[in-house]
């Protein structure tokens, strides 16, 4: 991505957070980053498509957290023979990333923002956070407990429990840690984080077990 074309993202994205999507203007995006309007439009059609850029190249950031931790980077619907076979410890090295991410990175903490905003104005922004962050990340959580289970042979009646019992503190945590500044007290938030999912993988430690078993019954043959 060009250099300008960054700044204007990151530019709008930040008042966006502040004043939520709505409210900001082409000419204040453009006065923010001290060019004028017919500059910024030989970068982007309107304010639109700036947004569309911007959740484009967050989407861009998910896919390659997936891709790097195991995590299939699409929905159950579309590829749903990669969730079965996904490890315990594929799921924890995601799920710590995207805390970090979600929590420190400056682009995702602004659209975190501005979604929060924006969620109780428009039909579509509600959508839109619940995707990203509400019931979006529960559902993908729940296919993927509901097949692991499946694919190591136990019934998958506890998927949704689990989903929740697992997603609920990310998501806590996070609104936690958007109430302080302080680096510290945020350090001492992401360490508990950290800490509950080591203590949710001991508790489902039959998961990965089994897995290991698995695979040597299949090497066996």
């Amino acid at each position: 991505m060009a250099d300008t074309k960054r700044k204007i993202l990151f530019s709008a994205l930040r008042l966006f957070a502040v004043y939520g999507y709505e409210a900001v203007s082409v000419s204040q995006i453009a006065g923010e980053l001290g060019i004028t309007k017919g500059a910024l439009y030989r970068h982007y059609k309107n304010k639109r498509d700036i947004f569309e850029s911007i959740f484009k190249y967050v989407c861009q950031l998910d896919v390659e957290r997936s891709q790097n931790a195991g995590i299939p980077e699409k929905e159950f619907s579309e590829m749903p023979h990669s969730f079965g076979g996904t490890s315990l410890e594929s799921l924890k090295k995601y799920m710590i990333s995207q805390f970090y991410y979600w929590s420190k990175d400056e682009i995702a903490c602004n659209f975190r923002k501005m979604l929060t905003l924006e969620q109780y104005k428009t039909a579509e922004m509600n959508a839109l956070y619940q995707k990203v962050l509400g019931s979006g990340p529960l559902e993908f959580i729940e296919d993927l407990f509901r097949e692991m289970l499946k694919y190591r042979g136990y019934c998958e009646d506890a998927a949704k429990h689990m989903a929740v019992e697992f997603y609920s503190p990310f998501y806590l945590m996070l609104s936690i840690c958007d109430a302080t500044s302080n680096q510290n007290e945020k350090k001492i938030i992401a360490d508990l984080y950290v800490a509950y999912v080591e203590q949710f993988m001991q508790k489902y430690s039959f998961l990965s077990y089994l897995e290991i078993e698995r695979n040597k019954n299949e090497t066996n043959y």
